[in-house]
């Protein structure tokens, strides 16, 4: 008789992971962040897709808007006001700053309701909460890429020329990025607990922008009130631009300087906080 001859298999050992709410204030813990990288980028791409699906102009959207906003702030601000440049084309002083702001704008829109829209993944399973509003944010930057090529070609037809102040330019998107984010992830927590939150957002983003240098140039305060705007991070980013893109005359460097500080502060005490309510998003949203 032939004899049977079982092999077991060896048990592979797979680590226990516990999964507990965090008591009281929390670290950040970005560890994470890096080990989900990958889902940052799928719901990034995500974003993209669902902003741009089943619309009649699609991605030419990203050049429609910043184009008919800065033809319509020529008209009323540069034409009609007067309000002024710094002596540059108004067109192309302008559409420096609706393009950082514009980018703002959407990714505060974008994500103070993201965490509302994600309930169903949030509900299911475990990731970092941060990645939500981030990718909201994270999905302008295509938006961002083409407003920022229409504004070459604008200042070539203008003839305005790009100086070595342009390399600057990387530290100012960071700035940009890291104001936006910031703001964003107060909103979206906020939001989660006070659904009244996203339509506040509309009004806030109204007044923001012309507490913002964007349609006049801040040049026209006198110190120490210009210094003390940068207590308004987006008055360093948009007036940054102008500075390293266009060459404008007015170095904003105690401006940035301070808008750069605030907008730590405010990206450091809305993850805090943010890290602090995640424990209840899914009960809550």
């Amino acid at each position: 008789m032939a004899r049977s001859i079982s092999i077991a298999a060896p048990r592979t050992e797979y680590p226990t992971v516990t999964i507990e709410p965090s008591q009281g204030w929390v670290s950040l813990n970005l560890k994470d962040l890096w080990l989900y990288r990958e889902l940052i980028y799928f719901l990034t791409w995500r974003d993209i897709k669902i902003r741009y699906k089943q619309t009649v102009l699609g991605v030419a959207w990203a050049v429609l808007q910043p184009l008919l906003t800065v033809l319509i702030f020529s008209f009323i601000f540069g034409k009609v006001a007067n309000i002024g440049s710094d002596g540059m084309p108004y067109p192309v002083f302008s559409l420096a700053g609706v393009a950082p702001w514009t980018f703002f704008q959407a990714g505060l829109n974008f994500s103070a309701n993201s965490l509302v829209a994600s309930s169903n993944m949030i509900k299911k399973v475990y990731f970092p909460r941060l990645i939500i509003p981030m990718a909201s944010i994270l999905s302008g930057l295509v938006d961002l890429a083409v407003s920022m090529v229409l504004l070459g070609a604008m200042m070539a037809w203008y003839r305005v020329p790009l100086t070595p102040k342009a390399l600057w330019l990387p530290l100012l998107l960071m700035l940009t990025l890291v104001t936006s984010l910031g703001a964003g992830l107060w909103l979206s927590a906020l939001n989660v607990q006070y659904r009244d939150v996203r339509y506040v957002v509309p009004f806030l983003m109204q007044f923001w922008m012309y507490a913002t240098p964007v349609v006049y140039p801040s040049s026209r305060l006198p110190e120490p009130w210009r210094t003390l705007m940068g207590l308004n991070p987006m008055a360093g980013v948009v007036e940054g631009f102008r500075w390293s893109l266009l060459g404008a005359r007015t170095q904003p460097g105690p401006l940035i300087a301070v808008s750069a500080l605030v907008a730590v502060a405010i990206l450091v005490m809305g993850a805090l906080y943010f890290r602090r309510m995640e424990k209840t998003f899914a009960d809550v949203v």
